[in-house]
C-alpha cells in the first residue's frame, strides 16, 4: 500500500515515492474461448500488459452463472500461481493490472469490480477515466445502491446492474449504461453470457481485437498487441471510439452506440505508456519514437561526443536522434530491470550520496565526453537532475537534454496519474529555468507539430491536451479546478 502522506515530508512524498513520469494508465485483458484455459491465458495477458500498472492485479473467470475471483495488491507474477489459476474456471475470463487513478491503491480498489444482478453477476475491467465520478456516484446512491471501493469502475458496474435488474438484457442495459459515462473508458465486461470490448466515443485509451487460432474462432481483447503477441492470438482490429463488441458462442458482433465518435487516442500512449513493440495503424511505436528522435534531432542538435538515451522509454528516441545526427549512440546508463516501486525510505547517508537503485552510470564511456541524454518526458524534473547530476559525477563534461515530447503544462483527467498544475514543472517555468534548475548546458523539446506530424495519422485524432489545455472531453468545473491550479502556463522559449 502507499503510506499514508502524513507519514513523510512533502519533499520526500513527491521527491522520492512519486515518480518522475506520468504513471500508465491500467491494463485491461478479456477472452472468450470455451474450452480453453481462459485464466492462464488471462494471466500471461496481463503479464505483458505489466508495464500499465504495477498495484494490483486481479482476473474474473465466468463458468456459467458461476465467478470465481481473485485480485489482490502487487506484480501479476506475485498475485498468482498454479494453484490460483486452477480455480479459475470457466469459459470466459476479464484481467486487469492497476495504476490507481480515480480511488486510492487499497486491495478494495483492485479490478475487475464485480456487481451482482438478476441475470448474474458482471464484472469489469476498466482503463481510464470518468470525469462524471461524483454525479453517477449520486444517482447510484439514489437507485440504493451499496459501495465497496471508491473506485469509477465499481460505479460503471453498478450502473449496467442497474439497469440489467430493471428489466432489460445485458446489451441493452449496458448501452444504457454507457450513457451515463462521461470520460475515457476502455473496458472488457464479463458476464454469464458474453464477453464485451468498450470504448467511449472519443477512444483515448486502446483497445484491440485478437483471435486464437481455434475452429471454431475464439477472441481476444487487450489495451495493446503486445497483449495478443504474448499467447499467439492474432490482431484482428482496434475496438473503434463508441463502439461496443459483444463476444458470445454466435462469434462477435458489432454495435455502434454514440452518435457522434470522434477518435482523440491519448499521444502519450504513441510517446511513452504502450510497449515499444505494441502495433498501432500498423505500425510499432518503436519505429515512431525513432521517428520523433530524428525530429527531435533536426529540431534542436547540438555538437557532441555522443548519444544516450534514458532506460529504456528514451532509447528508441536517442536512436533517431543519432542516426538523424550522425553523433554516436551509447549505453551511458544502465538501468535495473528487476527493481519495482519501493517505500522503504533509504539512509541519509544514501540520499546524500545520490540514489542508484534504478540507475547506474558506465563512468569510463562517460568520462571526458560532451553527451546529449534523450528522455521522453520531464514531468517535475526531480529525476532529471539526479540523472544529470550522476552523469557529471561519472566525468561528463557536458550535459545537453533533448525531450522527444513538448512540455508538460496541463494534467491529465481521462486515466493518467499527473500531479496538480502548480507541481508540473514546465507550467510554472521557462525552458530556460528549467534548464538551470535541472543543472543540462542546454535544455529542447520536441514541438507540438513535429510530435504529431511523425504519427503519420490525421493531428486531429490524438489528444494532446496535456501539452496544450485543450481537453477534447468536457471536464466539469470542480474537477477542472483540483488540478488546473494555474490560468496561463508561462511556458516560453
Amino acid at each position: 500500500m502507499i503510506p499514508n502522506k502524513s507519514d513523510v515530508t512533502d519533499d520526500q512524498f513527491h521527491t522520492e515515492l512519486i515518480p518522475d513520469k506520468p504513471e500508465e494508465a491500467c491494463g485491461v485483458f478479456g477472452v472468450y474461448a470455451p474450452g480453453q484455459d481462459v485464466a492462464k491465458l488471462t494471466y500471461f495477458g496481463l503479464y505483458a500488459l505489466q508495464h500499465r500498472g504495477q498495484e494490483s492485479a486481479g482476473i474474473a473467470t465466468f463458468e456459467g452463472e458461476n465467478l470465481h475471483l481473485y485480485k489482490n495488491m502487487g506484480l501479476v507474477s506475485q498475485v498468482f500461481n498454479e494453484s490460483i489459476l486452477q480455480q479459475l474456471k470457466g469459459d470466459l475470463a476479464v484481467g486487469h493490472t492497476r495504476y490507481s487513478t480515480t480511488g486510492s491503491s487499497r486491495i478494495v480498489n483492485a479490478q475487475p469490480a464485480v456487481s451482482e444482478t438478476r441475470l448474474g453477476p458482471v464484472a469489469v475491467a476498466h482503463n481510464g477515466n470518468l470525469v462524471n465520478t461524483t454525479e453517477l456516484r449520486e444517482e447510484m446512491s439514489r437507485r440504493k445502491f451499496d459501495f465497496v471501493s471508491t473506485t469509477d469502475t465499481e460505479l460503471i458496474a453498478l450502473a449496467i446492474a442497474s439497469e440489467v435488474n430493471g428489466g432489460k438484457d445485458w446489451l441493452e442495459a449496458s448501452l444504457t449504461a454507457f450513457q451515463m459515462c462521461e470520460g475515457a473508458y476502455s473496458l472488457a465486461i464479463g458476464t454469464p453470457v458474453g464477453l464485451m470490448g468498450v470504448r467511449d466515443p472519443h477512444g483515448v485509451r486502446p483497445l484491440v481485437i485478437g483471435t486464437l487460432g481455434t475452429n471454431p474462432q475464439r477472441y481476444v481483447l487487450a489495451s495493446e498487441t503486445c497483449g495478443l503477441d504474448i499467447i499467439g492470438a492474432e490482431y484482428l482490429r482496434d475496438v473503434e471510439p463508441g463502439e461496443l463488441v459483444w463476444i458470445t458462442e454466435q462469434g462477435i458482433s458489432s454495435f455502434h452506440w454514440s452518435q457522434k465518435p470522434a477518435r482523440k487516442l491519448c499521444i502519450f500512449e504513441m510517446i511513452y505508456f504502450s510497449r515499444p513493440d505494441s502495433v498501432v495503424e500498423g505500425e510499432s511505436l518503436y519505429s515512431y519514437r525513432m521517428r520523433i528522435g530524428r525530429v527531435l534531432a533536426t529540431e534542436s542538435s547540438v555538437d557532441a561526443d555522443m548519444v544516450i538515451g534514458v532506460p529504456d522509454s528514451g532509447i528508441p528516441a536517442a536512436i533517431g536522434f543519432s542516426q538523424q545526427s550522425g553523433i554516436p549512440y551509447a549505453e551511458g546508463l544502465i538501468k535495473n530491470r528487476y527493481v519495482g516501486r519501493t517505500f522503504i525510505q533509504p539512509t541519509q547517508v544514501m540520499r546524500e550520496s545520490g540514489i542508484k537503485m534504478k540507475l547506474n552510470t558506465l563512468k569510463d564511456v562517460l568520462e571526458g565526453k560532451r553527451v546529449i541524454m534523450v528522455d521522453d518526458s520531464i514531468v517535475r524534473g526531480t529525476t532529471s537532475r539526479k540523472i544529470v547530476k550522476a552523469l557529471r559525477d561519472a566525468g561528463a563534461t557536458e550535459v545537453h537534454m533533448r525531450i522527444s515530447s513538448p512540455p508538460v503544462t496541463h494534467p491529465c483527467f481521462y486515466g493518467i496519474d499527473t500531479d496538480n498544475q502548480d507541481q508540473l514543472i514546465a507550467a510554472t517555468k521557462s525552458v530556460a529555468e528549467i534548464q538551470e534548475q535541472i543543472g543540462v548546458d542546454s535544455l529542447a523539446y520536441l514541438s507540438w507539430e513535429g510530435m504529431l506530424n511523425a504519427t503519420k495519422q490525421d493531428p486531429s485524432t490524438f489528444c494532446s491536451a496535456c501539452f496544450t489545455g485543450d481537453y477534447p472531453i468536457d471536464v466539469p468545473e470542480p474537477v477542472k479546478r483540483s488540478k488546473l491550479m494555474l490560468e496561463t502556463p508561462p511556458v516560453k522559449a
